[in-house]
């Protein structure tokens, strides 16, 4: 899936978790797509980032929602530039089961526009300290 343009990226990118779908979350990225993921986790490539997701949100993530708070976005050349979307997650499982409580989160991306429009180049979702 390619994206209009770059800011569309935190809101797929939130509703595709709102869904649980790991596959949509990945078709975001291009096909050879780097992410670090919020667990720490890197995935190289779509398919590594889909089976990423999909097994964070059947753990950690399976209860967790996404809040949208402020974005920021910057061109980088033309054809690339970078989003960094701040969410505040709640619903976080322990592994022992109990709620984690809430986090603030930072996803940074780099994307590129291609003749379809953009995709995802890499990213990579951190906790805020």
């Amino acid at each position: 899936m390619t994206l209009p343009a770059p800011d569309a990226f935190p809101r797929a990118f939130a509703n595709a978790w709102s869904a649980r779908d790991a596959r949509a979350m990945a078709e975001l990225f291009a096909e050879d797509a780097d992410f670090l993921t919020l667990t720490g986790h890197w995935a190289e490539g779509r398919k590594a980032i889909a089976e990423t997701l999909a097994g964070e949100m059947a753990g950690a993530f399976s209860r967790a929602k996404l809040v949208t708070g402020r974005t920021k976005q910057r061109t980088l050349a033309p054809g690339a530039a970078q989003v960094m979307q701040r969410y505040v997650l709640s619903g976080i499982v322990n592994a022992d089961g109990s709620d984690a409580g809430r986090v603030g989160a930072i996803l940074s991306a780099v994307l590129v526009e291609g003749p379809q429009g953009w995709t995802v180049a890499t990213a990579q979702f951190t906790a805020e300290g």
